[in-house]
């Protein structure tokens, strides 16, 4: 999180995410705090693009990209939780 990713990367990353937008967003104690509505992220890229443009401590990590995140290319990107959807992107058994 030292070089959190601009919102152009969360866009493209959200673009080319295998699973459901808001899967990108953390639901932890600090979600909660910030007394945010999960309801208000689902399915709305721009929505969770700006929330984590804004809150970076609340993207989900790890993220995995198959692509190059700053060329024009398709990506595909999946949240690595659980930890069995690591293997899966890379096409292993866990």
């Amino acid at each position: 999180m030292k070089e959190p990713p601009t919102a152009e990367t969360l866009q493209r990353i959200a673009d080319g995410l295998d699973g459901p937008v808001e899967d990108l967003v953390r639901k932890d104690s600090q979600f909660k705090k910030l007394e945010l509505n999960e309801e208000d992220y689902i399915g709305d890229s721009s929505a969770v693009v700006e929330l984590l443009s804004q809150k970076k401590a609340l993207i989900q990590r790890p993220i995995l990209v198959h692509g190059d995140l700053f060329k024009d290319k398709k990506i595909v990107a999946c949240v690595g939780r659980p930890k069995e959807k690591i293997y899966e992107f890379f096409g292993q058994d866990g």
